[in-house]
């Protein structure tokens, strides 16, 4: 069974920093496209990073692009969030996807079971 387990979520202040890991099988990590989504109380999920298998494409969400950045580790089949000047609006469950194109979240195929992440202003 597929599974991905996220850590380092937490509470922070408003300009602060922190960083997302997500640890996957590799059965799981060497065979997909990684990222992740976020889920605001009351929202529906979004999508807000990718990256391929190589580490050579990255995509972001608009509203992360320039203080998120995100990266993978193929020997440790771990992938990261970086998350740099967060607002409150960002304060959101995280969740680590893996799959084709996680891009579309139709195509996402595994799902972690989330970390919070608190914005306060």
């Amino acid at each position: 069974q597929a599974l991905l387990v996220e850590s380092g979520g937490g509470l922070v202040q408003a300009g602060g920093s922190l960083r997302l890991s997500c640890a996957a099988p590799e059965s799981t990590f060497s065979s997909h496209t990684m990222g992740w989504y976020r889920q605001a109380p009351g929202k529906e999920r979004q999508f807000v990073s990718a990256i391929s298998w190589s580490g050579g494409t990255t995509d972001y969400a608009d509203s992360v692009k320039g203080r998120f950045t995100i990266s993978r580790d193929n020997a440790k089949n771990m992938v990261y969030l970086q998350m740099n000047s967060l607002k409150p609006e960002d304060t959101a469950v995280y969740y680590c996807v893996a799959g084709a194109d996680v891009r579309v979240q139709e195509w996402v195929r595994v799902w972690g079971q989330g970390t919070l992440v608190t914005v306060s202003s």
